[in-house]
């Protein structure tokens, strides 16, 4: 009986079956992306709303223990989130209204003595300079004849952020109900691995969110003592400006640290400068060596790499809000390839087993 000869040898199929698979799933990627940006006025509030239960899930947890029934347990949990994101918010605002103006005149002031020092090149920096002023002069112009688009924006925000509340109310009171729900919604044979795929997503974006923002309290506190100590003007608006940047990994921290290095330079000189850089960078360095491994030993671990990538292609997808939603839902997503990993991946053979 005459066999039949592949047309391709064995490597090459299984290159060529990858590649289908890989080009399926960037497919799928690339739709669910699509879809996320079109309806981007919904999926926003549904993913603050994951954000926010991840990071509420605990004191909504210990009312339970505490024997509240869990609308009302929902609900006070709300508004403490409510108090505390506002409190934060009005201190932080006012701490940049108070100071806004005098960071602003020094870091301009930083840029003057930089394009000095720099001589021929600084000259780019003062026509960059120059057109960033008429460029904002423009804006202003543009901003006073469209108020009504801007009081439209401002609607469009209160109005996601209320609806992320509510989701946040909804997701703590039934969240007990979602394995049934995500079950019911996988088919009968997947029904464990869906649970399980979302529950490590879930404890993945919540280890970041309760890590970032303890991470980011402590240096905002300590950068911020350090800044006040050095008498560096606008101190306490840098250090909020610090405690928001840091949700944005690596990349927050080091605007926020060139903006308090460039603003000392400009009020107090060289030396004190060189004060807050070594002050920025010794907390980067606590934060690197011990406050990340500590807080966030127990959750999904992610490369540098891998971060800023996400980062990048968060703003390229959605500005500033997908560099903010970029690294939890990288997060989750680890998580889910981590349980893969573990269920199908290939056991590794320990010396002892080859025979």
């Amino acid at each position: 009986m005459q066999t039949t000869r592949a047309l391709l040898p064995e490597p090459a199929r299984r290159f060529a079956a990858w590649c289908v698979v890989l080009l399926l799933a960037a497919g799928v990627f690339a739709i669910g992306i699509w879809l996320c940006v079109v309806f981007q006025t919904a999926v926003t509030p549904v993913l603050l709303a994951i954000l926010g239960t991840a990071l509420l899930g605990p004191l909504y947890r210990r009312l339970l223990r505490m024997k509240v029934r869990k609308a009302l347990a929902a609900a006070l949990t709300v508004v403490a989130v409510v108090t505390v994101v506002g409190g934060a918010t009005y201190i932080v605002v006012l701490a940049l209204i108070e100071t806004g103006d005098q960071i602003v005149a020094s870091l301009r002031q930083a840029a003057t003595d930089i394009a000095k020092h720099l001589g021929a090149a600084g000259t780019s920096l003062d026509d960059l300079a120059k057109n960033a002023k008429s460029l904002l002069e423009k804006f202003g112009g543009t901003a006073a004849s469209g108020v009504i688009n801007g009081l439209s924006v401002v609607g469009e925000m209160l109005a996601t952020a209320v609806l992320a509340l509510l989701l946040i109310f909804f997701f703590l009171k039934d969240s007990d109900r979602a394995a049934g729900a995500l079950r019911s919604l996988a088919p009968r044979a997947t029904g464990d691995l869906m649970e399980a795929m979302a529950r490590r997503a879930f404890e993945a974006v919540e280890g970041f969110m309760r890590g970032t923002t303890f991470v980011a309290f402590v240096d905002a506190v300590l950068i911020g003592i350090g800044l006040l100590v050095l008498d560096v003007p606008g101190a306490v608006g840098l250090a909020a400006l610090v405690f928001v940047t840091a949700y944005i990994p690596y990349l927050g921290a080091f605007l926020s640290g060139a903006v308090a290095v460039l603003v000392a330079l400009a009020d107090r000189g060289f030396v004190i400068a060189l004060w807050v850089l070594g002050i920025v960078l010794a907390v980067q360095v606590l934060e690197g060596n011990v406050l990340q491994p500590i807080v966030q030993s127990k959750t999904v671990q992610m490369h540098p790499a891998a971060v800023m990538l996400a980062i990048t292609a968060g703003a390229s997808v959605a500005g500033i809000l997908g560099m903010l939603l970029a690294v939890p839902l990288t997060a989750a997503a680890t998580g889910v390839l981590g349980e893969l990993r573990s269920r199908y991946g290939a056991p590794r053979e320990t010396p002892g087993e080859t025979g």
